[in-house]
């Protein structure tokens, strides 16, 4: 099939292309390679990929470049992984957000509607769940309480594509990422920037006091998920009711999933299995709940087991255990010091602002 694969550089992007390009696919990959995190470690996932893709750097709040894109290719799915991530990223530079998250989404189905794509697979994330508290959190729960803007636009996006679903019968996916971590991760996530300190010698902040429980989700089970999906266009759902509206299904061809391990890990243990892994304890900062996070996550992924017949499954401590076998691959990291620097230490724009705050998110 040829495919589009939109954040080709980021982290799921980079490796659903390289899963897509390895089983034959013909592979499109569009990127706007921009500065949220250092981009060298883009340029080298690009790197890896090779001629496997046929890359175009571009932004797709560029409504003309993304029409222009749709009308010179038949694209037989649309994976749509580009977005502004991080909840406290969204606290700094919300218009950020509306363009990337809410403009881009625009222009990307826009394109896949006039085009007649046959199936559309969004990103959107365990984050929509804001204020619930009831867990685990489920798709056929309402997600009306958002507690970040990086949550409120990822609700408008499946918002927005339940609305092209009704207008236009045109197939689409969202998918709730819950907390994805692996090799080639983000720099700003919290086992990426725990690693770092812990061999860098440099404390770590860990929010709530430590009373955070994540449902960390390694890529590969990311991956085989999203793959399955792709495979699985959505139907009409002929027992849906207007007067009990069921969130994750429609009377449109929409359906929504959640994507995690279904077995949320304390933060305190998730240290515990790093140091471990790198031999040296880490310096631990305990600090307040940030704003926009929420204290904990774990996924239903009843629907997902239904309908493709997979859930991610990976321990937490298999998966840090290969991240760590990519880190030290990937930075040779010396007998670190904090006054060492290797490749992907450049800050950010926003990171040299805030210092180590990871993100679980």
């Amino acid at each position: 099939m040829r495919i589009l694969v939109t954040g080709v550089a980021g982290f799921i992007g980079f490796h659903l292309a390289r899963r897509l390009a390895d089983r034959g696919d013909e592979v499109v990959g569009v990127d706007n390679l921009n500065a949220y995190y250092d981009v060298r470690l883009k340029e080298a996932r690009l790197a890896l990929l090779g001629d496997r893709i046929r890359f175009i750097k571009m932004d797709l709040v560029d409504r003309s470049a993304v029409a222009a894109l749709f009308a010179s290719e038949q694209f037989d799915r649309v994976f749509h992984l580009a977005a502004q991530a991080g909840v406290r990223y969204s606290l700094e530079n919300p218009y950020a957000y509306l363009e990337s998250n809410l403009t881009a989404f625009l222009n990307v189905i826009e394109g896949c509607r006039h085009a007649s794509t046959p199936h559309l697979i969004f990103a959107s994330s365990s984050s929509v769940y804001g204020a619930n508290t009831r867990l685990p959190f489920s798709v056929h729960d309402n997600v009306d309480h958002p507690v970040s803007l990086y949550a409120a636009t990822k609700k408008a996006n499946e918002l927005m594509a339940h609305t092209y679903a009704h207008l236009f019968g045109m197939p689409m996916t969202g998918l709730r990422f819950f907390t994805v971590y692996g090799p080639w991760g983000r720099p700003d996530m919290a086992l990426f920037l725990f690693t770092r300190a812990i061999l860098a010698g440099e404390p770590i902040a860990v929010y709530n006091h430590g009373k955070m429980r994540r449902d960390f989700t390694y890529i590969d089970d990311i991956i085989e998920g999203v793959v399955r999906v792709g495979e699985a266009i959505p139907a009409p759902n002929p027992a849906w009711r207007g007067d009990a509206p069921d969130p994750a299904t429609s009377q449109a061809p929409y359906r929504i999933f959640n994507i995690g391990n279904h077995q949320p890990v304390e933060l305190m243990t998730f240290i515990d299995v790093l140091e471990r892994r790198l031999g040296k304890k880490a310096i631990r900062h305990l600090t307040p709940i940030q704003p926009g996070d929420v204290p904990s996550t774990c996924a239903d992924v009843d629907d997902l087991m239904k309908a493709v017949g997979f859930q991610p499954d990976t321990p937490i401590e298999t998966g840090i255990d290969r991240f760590v076998d990519w880190y030290l691959e990937y930075y040779h990291p010396p007998s670190v010091t904090s006054s060492e620097k290797y490749p992907s230490e450049e800050p950010a724009p926003h990171q040299a602002k805030t210092g180590v705050l990871p993100a679980l998110k």
